[in-house]
């Protein structure tokens, strides 16, 4: 009652009024949708991510995806100082056995997800894949996986957080017993 009182005279001055007493939110982004002639569509904003597992989870990453399981270019020295975006890196990572039936059912997954969070209304997903340092294995995989998302028509924004970074654990993994001994003392 309080409510109605205060808001009274701003009725007389709206183009739309909707009682929202009985909506969830994403019914009430759908009414407004429809009023704005949109249709209920509600355009996804999808992000995808590479990132570093040793640099922490994104804060924003609705979907994750870890790559781990995955071959390590980063043992090959030939490969360490390149990324998933040079051809030989990502030569090396879907040579792997378990790549492409990862790939494809990961694939499958979004574009089977895809379609119901627009229809509920969620404007932003970001699509996170990760590896342990995000300059190898989820670089190549998210460049994959923006490919085929774009190939069937969404417009996916690609993001490397990682890529550039350095410091990570394989760093320490590296190292010779001489190297580590020396470093010590």
């Amino acid at each position: 009652a309080r409510e109605r009182e205060l808001t009274g005279p701003l009725k007389r001055w709206a183009d739309l009024v909707i009682d929202t007493t009985d909506l969830t939110a994403t019914d009430l982004r759908r009414r407004i949708a429809e009023r704005l002639g949109r249709g209920g569509k509600h355009p996804l904003t999808l992000t995808v991510q590479s990132f570093g597992f040793a640099h922490g989870l994104p804060r924003n990453g609705d979907l994750v995806f870890d790559m781990r399981f995955l071959a390590n270019p980063h043992w090959d020295m030939a490969l360490r100082p390149l990324t998933g975006a040079d051809p030989a890196v990502a030569s090396f990572v879907a040579a792997d056995p378990a790549y492409g039936p990862a790939i494809d059912r990961i694939a499958d997954l979004l574009l089977t997800l895809l379609p119901s969070y627009g229809r509920e209304g969620k404007a932003y997903l970001t699509i996170a894949i990760g590896c342990t340092g995000g300059r190898h294995r989820s670089v190549a995989v998210a460049r994959e996986l923006t490919a085929r998302l774009q190939a069937a028509g969404h417009a996916a924004t690609l993001v490397h957080r990682d890529v550039g970074k350095q410091g990570n654990d394989a760093a320490v993994l590296t190292a010779t017993p001489q190297a580590s001994e020396q470093s010590a003392t």
